[in-house]
């Protein structure tokens, strides 16, 4: 079983990195023995598991990760690294700032947690901001409804396990049973998507365009609100990536906590949309209907995390 967790990720084309890693990631591409996307988020957590199992424990792996998610949208090939390592230092970090020390203390041995501390010290001295800059954003429990801004209802791709092949559904206007890859599927590739998953994917320029106008309409009718800086903080960590990347959102492990119907009626997307469009158009009661909908959809879900 997959963490209850969501992804929202980046994907820049090969020729945005470096020659050296250029080389890298199209070798990497190439080969047969890197994870594939269908086993991807297992492999990445069978990892975790046994760096936090072993004996001592190890927050952080001591290398960066070699792999990465690929995409390839017509003979051009995006990257999105998995940075296991940097990832893994700022949850240490985040985790370390938000629990009392004693209780850091039977997570991890004292010299563990000060040797992981001074490891990413170390790292941030030596390579600045940019070298902070993450390809994956994780949100465990629920999706922040920040990260829907950036999609449209149509790039929605919903796959449900089903033997008799009827619960397989591509988009929300595909064809139920047709079970091709959505666009941009890694090269290489020996299936296709994951037998359950929900996700879209976008182009960087429609991801900021959409997050430009959904901030323009939160301040111009409701102001400075958690919402848009919510919504500014996403346009921002799109800012940092080149301009023809693109960007993904996975509901990852979260899919696992909703049943078949319940995947198949989520229109969050196309209902966020529809509050935003009902609020800059005078359709209050349309825009605050939409919009409670995302919202106690995902408390519900967001809640499994304290049941017992």
């Amino acid at each position: 079983m997959l963490p209850y967790a969501a992804y929202l990720r980046v994907y820049e084309p090969l020729s945005a990195f470096t020659e050296s890693d250029r080389k890298m990631w199209a070798a990497y591409a190439s080969s047969r023995d890197r994870p594939r996307r269908a086993t991807a988020l297992h492999a990445e957590h069978g990892e975790s598991v046994r760096r936090l199992l072993s004996v001592p424990p190890t927050p952080a792996p001591a290398q960066e990760s070699p792999n990465a998610y690929l995409r390839r949208v017509e003979d051009v090939l995006y990257v999105c690294p998995w940075q296991s390592r940097l990832r893994s230092w700022l949850a240490f970090s985040r985790l370390r700032g938000t629990t009392p020390v004693k209780m850091m203390d039977r997570f991890l041995p004292k010299a563990i947690v000060e040797q992981t501390a001074d490891d990413f010290d170390r790292f941030k001295q030596q390579g600045g901001s940019e070298a902070l800059r993450t390809f994956i954003h994780t949100s465990t429990w629920h999706v922040p409804t920040a990260w829907f801004v950036p999609f449209d209802g149509a790039e929605r791709w919903l796959v449900i396990d089903d033997p008799g092949g009827e619960g397989r559904t591509p988009g929300s206007e595909g064809t139920a049973g047709v079970a091709k890859p959505p666009a941009g599927q890694e090269p290489g590739s020996t299936t296709t998507t994951p037998p359950r998953n929900l996700l879209y994917v976008t182009s960087m320029a429609q991801a900021r365009r959409r997050v430009a106008r959904a901030l323009s309409v939160i301040r111009r009718h409701v102001g400075e609100v958690a919402t848009a800086s919510e919504v500014e903080q996403v346009g921002r960590w799109l800012e940092e990536f080149h301009p023809h990347s693109l960007v993904e959102l996975d509901y990852g492990g979260l899919v696992h906590l909703m049943d078949d119907e319940t995947l198949r009626s989520d229109q969050s997307v196309a209902e966020l949309t529809a509050a935003l469009t009902g609020l800059d158009t005078g359709q209050e009661e349309l825009a605050f209907a939409m919009y409670q909908r995302v919202i106690l959809r995902w408390k519900s879900i967001q809640l499994l995390e304290s049941a017992n």
